[in-house]
Formats: structure tokens, C-alpha cells, sequence
């Protein structure tokens, strides 16, 4: 990406945050997640080369990794012989962000306007899968215990500093979790809080708490704390990482293709599995072969079959998943999130052509270039953006409520006119609310990640020049204290 250092995301949305690979020879970067190169450590031609890192990827003792704007650096030690230069780091891999940040706003729109016809038009959640999948591999070049430390690591202190507004306004709204009949009883109600601080079951909350007059509705903890499966999905896949990307490499098409046979069984009915249990073994299923996909795109699977092979098995899978969802269309309609199998090919398919067709975007070209800030800062807090997002949507309608006591919307026409476009107007409010959220706990992500905190981390080259301008003074200005 031309000039610009910046931290990048987990992929996480992420919560989940919401990784990713790259997608053709050459050093690659990752997007909120991985950014490998496609032949693992062989160039297609099978000579080896040495291993590089990413924007994303930590040194082996864990600290976090500099960005760079992948141009030389030289290592400024020279011995005997002169001096030695080290190589090249890669940049970021610019389509992979932009991906990631099509995946974050497709999801908010989705949640906001509810069109059932954007699971079709952009399977975010396999996207970000896929991209997370992708980094997961990358990092799995160092001991898999060190991986899944620094994985989840990234992922818990912005859970936690969620959980600590939402735990607290479900307590004063009345909730009990030890007499929540929908729990199993007063200790696994307690027990099952926990998750709100470890993932590994999705997070509990009552469906109705509060007041419809109250400030927010009475369903805004399902709407604020449902979209938590994610992380789940997320944590389970990263522990599972070092087992399934050591399958896959001794059985690729296996390892790739048995998530959607899984699908097939768990996700058409044939077999049922009960409660969170149950939820989890299915999201794994259909998600799955996402997540072995950004191994598939990591390790250049993807590009040593020929493109037309590639894409004409994709679009077999997207035809046959639009057709079983076209038998078995719910109350929400192509709503492809209410029928697994459906969600399982088409997403599969889809994030497939994505894959194979990737450029490897060191800038963003054309007009896209004019949300290169915005890119960048989306994908170094991709985990804030999924967590808070839905709450922050909610909190967008008292503050429209306040419109309707402006003067000139005491006519019928105007409060009509308003009224019938109020959920775009939400969609505009909610950014800057989510912009305000980056501000208050987005900082968090950089701590988790064992990186300088930074408020608006979007790569603004004259920010970075200005703090690297302030160290410098900081350091001479001590050297001259020591010495006085």
C-alpha cells in the first residue's frame, strides 16, 4: 500500500472481528487477518524462499509486528565484510482489505434494513471466514500454541470492554441469569455469563427485558449480544486451526469439502442436535469450508487449478445451493442465514471466485484510492465495528426521536416524509456512532494486540511522520538531560 504503517485488524467480526491470503506469487499481505503468499515458502517453479512476514504477523516472541509500506529497509549494522541488508517487507494487500470492509458495511446494512437479498448479493460472513482462515494458516509457520495465545488474545479484551456495558444494563433492567428458565437452572445460568468473557458457547441474553418506552426496545439485547455467535464460530476455529490445516495438507479436497457434507446432514434436518450444541456443530458446517478455503488460498491450492475448472465448480455449487433454497424459503424469504445448506454452497462458491480471482492490490487503484483512510481503518478495527455496530443502530432511533420536536416537522407531510425514510437515516447516523465507539474502546485492539494505542489508526502518512518526528525529539531531548 504506497507510504501508509498502520496496524492491522484481527479479523475478527472480528467479531468476527470478523484473516486473509494472498492471491497470486509475489509477497502478499492480509487483510483484517492473513495475507500469505500463495505458494506457502515455494515459488510456483518449487525453488524455496525465504518466509515473510505481514502487517499482521507477530515476531516469535509475540510482539507485535511493524507495518511497512513494503519498500527495503536497511539494516544499519554493518560488520567486517560491510553491510548487511535485509529484505523487503511485504505491504498490505489491498484487495483482501477492501474485502473485509465490503464484508463490515454489508453486515450493518443487513442488520439495519433486514433485506433478505443481501445473503445473496455479498456472503459476508464467509468472506470474513475465509480471510481469517487465511491469516490462521499464514501464522501456523510458528508453534501452534503461540498462534492460539495471540489469536485469542486479540479477540478478548474488545469482548470484554463490550460485555462491561451490556453485562451491567441487562442487570439493572431486571435480568437474572440464575432465574432464567431458558438457562437450565441457576448454575448453568451463571456458568453460561462466563462466555461474555470466554467464547467457546455463544453468550446468553433474554429475549425481552425493559420497556417498549423505554430509551432503547424491549429486544435490544438479542439485537446487541445475538451477533456474538460469531465470535464463538471464530474462537472454535482457530483452536481446531493447527489440526485441520495439518489435514488439509495431506488431504486437500477431503479436508475441503467435508464441511459441506457435514452441512448436508447437520443443516437439512437429517440429523438434529440440541441447543447451543447444536448451533455451534452447524455454524462450524456451514462456515467451514470458508475457513479451510483461506488454508486452500494460502498455500496457492487455488491457483494451480486452472481458473476455468476453478470457477465452473463454483458457480455448480452457488446454481444448486439458490436451488435447494428456492424449496425451502422461510417467513424472511432468501434470507440464506435461515437455510444452512443454501448458506453453506453459495457462500462456498462465492468467496471461491473471490479468491480465485484475486489481484494483488499494493494500492488501491482508480477511484477506489479515495477510501484508502477508510479502508485502513476499518480493517485495523474490524472487531469494534462488529461489536458494537448493532447496539450503536439501535441507539440511533431516541436520537432521530428528537427530530420529530423540531419546528418545522410539526406538519403532517414533513413528519410523513420522515418517517418513511427513517431507516436511511439511521444508516447515515450509525457511522458517526460507530466512528465515536472506534474513539471510546477501539484503542483496546492495539493493547490486545501488544501495539501502541493509537485513537484513528487510518494511515494517514503526516500522522505517522509527525509521532516518528516527536520520538526523535523525545530521545535527543533525554540524551541532552542524561548529559547535562
Amino acid at each position: 500500500m504506497t507510504g501508509r504503517a498502520y496496524e492491522a485488524a484481527d479479523g475478527t467480526p472480528s467479531p468476527g472481528t470478523p484473516g486473509a491470503p494472498a492471491g497470486a506469487p509475489g509477497p502478499r499481505p492480509e487483510a483484517a487477518g492473513a495475507a500469505p503468499r500463495p505458494y506457502g515458502d515455494r515459488e510456483p517453479g518449487g525453488a524455496r524462499i525465504p518466509a515473510q512476514r505481514t502487517a499482521t504477523d507477530e515476531t516469535a516472541d509475540g510482539t507485535a509486528g511493524g507495518t511497512t509500506d513494503g519498500t527495503a529497509r536497511a539494516t544499519g549494522a554493518a560488520d567486517a565484510a560491510g553491510t548487511a541488508e535485509r529484505p523487503a517487507r511485504p505491504g498490505r494487500d489491498r484487495y483482501l482489505d477492501l474485502l473485509r470492509s465490503l464484508a463490515l458495511v454489508r453486515v450493518v446494512a443487513y442488520h439495519l434494513f433486514g433485506w433478505a437479498w443481501l445473503t445473496v448479493l455479498f456472503p459476508s460472513m464467509g468472506v470474513m471466514f475465509a480471510l481469517a482462515g487465511s491469516l490462521t494458516a499464514r501464522s501456523l509457520t510458528r508453534p501452534a500454541l503461540s498462534v492460539i495465545r495471540s489469536r485469542v488474545r486479540r479477540l478478548l479484551p474488545p469482548l470484554w470492554a463490550f460485555a462491561a456495558v451490556v453485562l451491567p444494563l441487562l442487570f439493572l433492567q431486571g435480568w437474572n441469569p440464575a432465574r432464567d428458565p431458558d438457562l437450565g437452572g441457576p448454575f448453568w445460568g451463571v456458568a453460561k455469563v462466563f462466555t461474555y468473557l470466554v467464547p467457546v458457547g455463544a453468550p446468553p441474553y433474554p429475549l425481552s427485558i425493559g420497556s417498549e418506552s423505554g430509551w432503547l426496545e424491549s429486544t435490544w439485547a438479542e439485537q446487541a449480544a445475538g451477533p456474538l455467535w460469531y465470535l464463538r464460530a471464530y474462537l472454535w476455529f482457530v483452536l481446531a486451526s493447527p489440526l485441520l490445516l495439518r489435514a488439509f495438507r495431506r488431504a486437500p479436497w477431503p479436508t475441503l469439502l467435508f464441511p459441506l457434507a457435514l452441512t448436508a446432514v447437520v443443516g437439512t434436518g437429517l440429523v438434529t442436535l440440541p441447543g447451543e450444541t447444536g448451533n455451534a456443530v452447524e455454524d462450524f458446517a456451514v462456515y467451514g469450508g470458508c475457513w479451510v478455503l483461506g488454508f486452500a488460498h494460502h498455500d496457492g491450492m487455488l491457483k494451480r487449478i486452472p481458473r476455468r475448472a476453478v470457477v465452473s465448480g463454483a458457480l455448480l455449487l452457488m446454481a444448486f445451493g439458490l436451488w435447494w433454497a428456492s424449496g425451502h424459503l422461510g417467513p424472511e424469504g432468501w434470507d440464506l442465514n435461515e437455510i444452512p445448506l443454501a448458506q453453506a454452497l453459495w457462500s462456498f462458491g462465492f468467496v471461491t471466485i473471490l479468491l480465485q480471482y484475486s489481484p494483488s492490490w499494493r494500492k488501491l487503484p482508480g477511484r477506489l484510492a479515495r477510501w484508502d483512510e477508510l479502508i485502513t481503518l476499518s480493517n485495523n478495527r474490524a472487531v469494534t465495528i462488529y461489536l458494537w455496530h448493532n447496539l450503536l443502530v439501535m441507539a440511533t432511533v431516541p436520537v432521530l426521536d428528537q427530530v420529530y420536536k423540531l419546528p418545522f416537522m410539526k406538519s403532517d407531510a414533513a413528519s410523513s416524509w420522515f418517517a418513511s425514510t427513517e431507516l436511511l437515516w439511521q444508516f447515515v447516523l450509525v457511522w458517526p456512532l460507530i466512528g465515536l465507539a472506534v474513539l471510546a474502546v477501539g484503542w483496546i485492539e492495539d493493547l490486545a494486540a501488544k501495539r501502541r494505542p493509537r485513537l484513528w489508526p487510518d494511515g494517514t502518512p503526516g500522522r505517522t511522520r509527525r509521532t516518528g518526528r516527536t520520538r526523535r525529539r523525545t530521545r535527543r531531548t533525554g540524551r541532552r538531560g542524561a548529559t547535562a
